[in-house]
């Protein structure tokens, strides 16, 4: 089927521009001006509306295999595609953990199965898998994923002469979740002893500090640099990271510094980094408990403006949805993580109509870095002969978010309550419209992220 999108406002490339976009044979076959007579199976008139490029969401948590009781690859990704994220890029640490080449192999099949967007999931790494890791395909595989703090399960990699090889070795990216092990723990046995199960409120944000981070990502960063080694850093959370990163340039597919040279050391800042702070947590205490840890005021200030100076690369989501059941538990015992990938784009253009990032710059961040940062092959923008990963945007229309429309299986968001000023109309998945005006039409699954590597 060909897609004639008429009269929408493109946002691409730093520009917004009135144009028409034909999608034929699941991609982008033409843009221009003055399409309007050109034949086509469906016409959609985009009047008032913006025309991105899909959200490429580098960090979620879909729970599958073994814990899908929280989600599964199919619920979330009808999630992601609701919020107009068209792909996703996985993790390991489900069960059993991704850690070998078979594993890795068994989370493709379902998603190509199930998935109503675009995926890839990451390579796990553990202290004693060195060899499989060895064996991840750049041209078919996101990264690699390092835990250099035990978030979750039982994935942490913390012996030296492990991270000194995987370092020098990687075939491709690798992307780490950083916080100081020693640090974390010993401030949990400290508050433990302090104040036992009667915690202030906002003790995540002080268990998990700003120390924690800084000891971890440093760390990272000089293993990277010491190597040369492509490192991507998750979900910064404090502004004491952020004199750890150069200001980078896109170009030609590739984040560069500003003298030509490859940025070895990229981040991601998470919406929920950007959205919080340790205020919240008086009132949704463990609905916003994640690690690393949502900080106080200050940060989330300190990180968008390093998201404006380029220090900070992506936007992404760090999606890992928990039952209430589980998060309703007392603080010592309640799981870290919180569902956001069906309103992750909401949020940033909430922060758009607030005058404190442009919409041009929110689709750099969400699509075009992400597909250069990873070198995604013909996605992430749109561009003549490029997959037609497409979203239609009405930010004259409200997003009000409750149980009724969450469609996480979780069942419930952090967001609750919150009226977001702006509404994903329609979305394009390799050329496939899977989600129009609240309807799905799951006929067609999404396709295997491949890279230019």
């Amino acid at each position: 089927m060909t897609t004639l999108i008429i009269n929408a406002l493109v946002v691409n490339e730093n520009t917004i521009q009135d144009l028409d976009v034909l999608i034929e044979n699941g991609h982008i076959k033409k843009i221009g001006k003055d399409l309007q007579s050109t034949p086509a199976d469906r016409v959609i008139d985009a009047e008032g509306k913006y025309l991105m490029p899909g959200v490429i969401d580098d960090q979620v948590h879909f729970r599958e295999p073994g814990l899908t009781h929280k989600a599964n690859i199919y619920t979330e990704s009808r999630a992601a595609v609701a919020g107009g994220v068209t792909s996703f890029m996985e993790m390991p640490n489900t069960v059993p953990n991704t850690l070998t080449q078979e594993l890795l192999a068994d989370k493709y099949q379902i998603a190509a199965n199930t998935s109503l967007a675009n995926y890839s999931f990451f390579m796990g790494a553990s202290n004693d898998n060195y060899e499989e890791v060895m064996k991840t395909n750049p041209a078919e595989v996101c990264g690699i994923k390092i835990f250099m703090g035990s978030s979750t399960g039982n994935m942490l990699v913390d012996a030296p002469e492990v991270l000194e090889k995987i370092f020098a070795n990687a075939p491709c990216i690798i992307a780490t979740h950083c916080e100081d092990e020693p640090t974390v723990r010993s401030r949990m046995e400290y508050f433990k002893e302090k104040y036992g199960n009667d915690v202030p409120y906002n003790i995540h944000a002080l268990i998990r500090n700003e120390d924690a981070c800084l000891i971890s990502s440093t760390f990272a960063s000089s293993l990277a640099h010491k190597h040369k080694t492509r490192l991507h850093i998750l979900h910064i959370s404090t502004g004491d990271e952020v004199v750890l990163f150069e200001p980078g340039i896109r170009q030609n597919g590739q984040i560069l510094l500003a003298d030509g040279s490859k940025k070895l050391v990229t981040s991601e800042a998470c919406v929920h980094h950007l959205w919080f702070d340790a205020e919240d947590y008086h009132t949704l205490g463990n609905k916003i408990k994640c690690n690393p840890a949502i900080k106080q005021p200050h940060h989330k200030e300190a990180i968008l403006q390093a998201v404006l100076d380029n220090r900070i690369d992506v936007i992404a989501t760090d999606h890992a949805p928990h039952t209430m059941e589980e998060k309703n538990q007392h603080y010592w015992q309640a799981p870290s993580g919180l569902p956001l990938v069906q309103h992750t784009l909401n949020v940033m253009l909430e922060l758009s109509k607030a005058g404190k990032i442009s919409i041009e710059r929110v689709v750099e961040k969400m699509s075009h870095a992400v597909a250069d940062c990873f070198q995604i092959k013909d996605r992430g923008y749109i561009r003549e002969g490029y997959a037609a990963d497409l979203i239609l945007v009405d930010t004259n229309a409200d997003t009000l978010v409750e149980p009724a429309n969450i469609y996480a299986k979780c069942g419930w968001s952090p967001f609750e309550g919150t009226n977001f000023g702006s509404r994903v109309t329609h979305t394009f998945v390799s050329g496939h419209l899977v989600f129009e005006n609240g309807n799905f039409n799951e006929e067609k699954k999404g396709e295997r992220l491949l890279f230019s590597r």
